[in-house]
């Protein structure tokens, strides 16, 4: 019998294919697609640490446990991953040596490896070797099965391979401290750069006093998994903080290695890690493609990137003396990242000096490493204004950030609150209370994205500005909720997980199945994430069966096979990577000619649904409601970075038709914003 769920973390890779496929696009400007190899090997850096380190975990469990988990199935996927990582990194070193590199010498740029150094160059290297690189280094020597030291997560390491006898040398590359690449002195109109690993292998012979068979690199990645024991008894934010002091050794995942090393030093290795060949991933002979985002760019040509796309001004809110009195006359929406994120800024600032507001709430799972909402949360303190802030303190690898933005906060006089134990709160709310009339009224900031200035301008998503009842004096019913005021929040408008969302949206599919039925319009749009709950799936293809039509909009995983003869005919899906990352989630339903939309902070996946706090907001307003819907549209009609989404998962190009206009919504919505 067929699967009728495509395999979750295959799907994963399947997006990590198509952000490789930005790098070997022509279409991209050259240095965009260096970094589109470093979000391609970042994101595998993760995947590694988090989804594979989780599968591997099976092992330490007992046999009967193992079995009820379905062993065989879990080992076949991890066979699967390492088939499809080793393709894709095999496809990785094409673009990037077969294109990449020759393109950047038509433009003058030479990365050069160690036997291509110039007298002077060689000479300028040993002396940056002994300057700069020798005081970082750590050399051990491993025989048999004693000496090897603990390896770090993600740092990069020379296996020397002594000639004269069975022992190594275990040398570190210290690209942490120093910069991964090294620009050389260069002729007129070119510009040499060197790898670090490179300059180290140049000045092994000298720094080791062996004769070397050979020097190969490799990376571990570890176990990202926060070692929470239990999460409902004792001080979960004292069991973060150990953890985190603990996430750096956790147990090996992944070992890429130069493919070019001896299969008896890399059994070698196997052993003395505890890996199993599932653990092996063979590369090239330079790891840590996300230093990339910081490779040196000496020319002058600005084709070789991205064309400025400056957030632009909201023609309503830039306009507008009170951001509080423009929300009480009516909604209005942010585009992430074709509208400027400064509006959340002055609008925390505006309350800070509002004599008339009472308190500012908000919840933070994401701030920035420098954040203008953090100051501006504090200089609404300083106005002697109440302050409560929710921080997720179980957002991965935002932890440490999170708490000390709490620390920081909580020290300023703001009431904090953390994490429930076993959930996690994923919404993006910012509430403000202002005295009127002997009461009070709530102005609201309902958001798809976090609260980042950074993030801001490379995501896109939506945000409301809405001082409508219906919302915002729903949003303070999730504040109450979060501080423990109330069990539920029962809320007539708001959808919020894992409370009301998964049903209601059961609810709104099986209106569109009735409507079908009765002949009524019938569709649903989504654009989502990732699209992963076995339940949510298993109800869309029950849609499309009884005739409605489906259009999915899947950034990342989806588990829905579509188009399949007699399974979901009725549903197509497409994903778009481009420049900018498509991060919002959109809900739209036909219902019988009198459409629902809503904008959202959830996936439809078992975790955004069952162990997050989440909340979907309806569109009320009419103008909104268009502005976001055409948003959508536009996706829908992109060809030139729209993948189609089939049941293989393989990612062909939607293609254009013949005299089809050319659509790249990216481009086509900062256009539309900016009028």
């Amino acid at each position: 019998m067929q699967e009728r769920l495509y395999n979750r973390e295959l799907s994963w890779l399947s997006f990590n294919h198509r952000v490789l496929q930005e790098a070997q696009n022509p279409e991209v400007p050259l240095y965009e697609r260096l970094k589109f190899l470093a979000i391609y090997s970042s994101n595998l850096d993760e995947f590694f640490r988090v989804r594979v380190a989780a599968l591997r975990s099976f092992r330490a469990l007992g046999k009967n446990t193992r079995k009820e988990l379905d062993e065989a199935r879990i080992k076949n996927t991890l066979r699967l991953i390492r088939h499809t990582v080793e393709e894709q990194q095999e496809l990785f070193g094409r673009i990037f040596r077969g294109t990449l590199l020759p393109e950047l010498q038509q433009h003058g740029i030479f990365l050069l490896n160690a036997r291509l150094l110039s007298p002077g160059q060689q000479d300028f290297i040993e002396n940056y070797f002994k300057k700069e690189i020798l005081p970082h280094l750590q050399i051990h020597w491993v025989q048999g099965k004693a000496g090897l030291p603990f390896l770090q997560n993600r740092a990069l390491y020379f296996i020397v391979k002594d000639a004269d006898s069975e022992r190594f040398a275990l040398v570190n590359i210290p690209s942490g401290p120093l910069p991964r690449f090294i620009e050389l002195p260069s002729l007129e109109g070119r510009h040499d750069i060197l790898f670090i690993d490179d300059a180290i292998r140049f000045n092994l012979p000298n720094l080791l006093g062996i004769n070397i068979e050979g020097a190969y690199s490799i990376k571990l990645s570890r176990n990202a998994d926060l070692p929470i024991d239990d999460e409902y008894s004792g001080d979960l934010l004292e069991k973060i903080k150990r953890g985190l002091e603990k996430r750096h050794i956790g147990p090996p995942t992944r070992l890429l290695y130069d493919k070019e090393m001896p299969a008896s030093l890399l059994e070698q290795l196997k052993a003395l890690l505890e890996l199993n060949k599932n653990d092996l991933i063979p590369g090239a002979a330079n790891h840590n493609f996300n230093d990339f985002f910081d490779f040196p760019n000496p020319s002058s040509d600005t084709s070789l990137v991205y064309p400025p796309m400056p957030p632009l001004p909201h023609p309503v809110l830039d306009q507008a003396k009170s951001l509080l009195d423009c929300m009480k006359a009516g909604d209005n929406v942010l585009h992430y990242p074709y509208h400027k994120f400064d509006y959340v800024i002055r609008l925390i600032r505006e309350a800070a000096e509002d004599p008339q507001v009472e308190f500012v709430k908000i919840t933070v799972y994401r701030a920035a490493s420098r954040s203008a909402v953090v100051d501006a949360l504090q200089y609404a303190l300083s106005k002697g204004k109440k302050a409560t802030v929710f921080i997720e303190a179980k957002a991965r690898f935002d932890e440490e950030a999170n708490l000390q933005w709490g620390e920081q906060l909580k020290a300023s006089g703001a009431d904090v609150h953390y994490s429930y134990p076993g959930i996690k709160v994923h919404a993006k709310i910012l509430l403000i209370g202002r005295q009127e009339d002997g009461v009070i009224r709530h102005y609201a900031y309902l958001s798809t994205g976090n609260f980042n200035e950074k993030t801001s301008k490379i995501y896109a998503d939506h945000a409301l500005l809405s001082a409508d009842p219906r919302l915002a004096d729903e949003a303070a019913r999730v504040f109450d909720l979060l501080e423990r005021k109330i069990i539920l929040p029962d809320c007539k408008n708001l959808l919020v997980a894992p409370f009301t969302l998964k049903d209601k949206l059961e609810g709104l599919i099986d209106k569109e199945i009735a409507n079908a039925k009765a002949g009524l319009p019938a569709y649903i749009l989504l654009k989502l994430n990732s699209l992963e709950e076995p339940a949510m799936v298993e109800k869309l293809y029950e849609a499309g069966q009884a005739g409605v039509r489906i259009k999915l909009i899947i950034r990342g995983i989806c588990c829905l096979k579509p188009g399949v003869p007699g399974l979901s005919d009725n549903i197509e899906a497409i994903s778009i990577v481009d420049r900018f990352l498509e991060h919002a989630r959109i809900y739209l339903f036909a219902s019988g000619g009198d459409e629902r939309l809503y904008i959202a902070s959830a996936d439809w996946m078992k975790r955004n649904l069952h162990r997050r706090i989440e909340v979907a907001i309806p569109i009320y307003d009419v103008e909104v409601f268009r502005q976001i819907k055409h948003i959508f549209e536009l996706q829908w009609q992109d060809n030139c970075r729209a993948r189609v989404l089939n049941a293989e998962q393989d990612n062909p190009m939607r293609e254009r038709g013949e005299g089809a206009a050319r659509v790249r919504a990216q481009e086509e919505i900062y256009e539309g914003v900016r009028g």
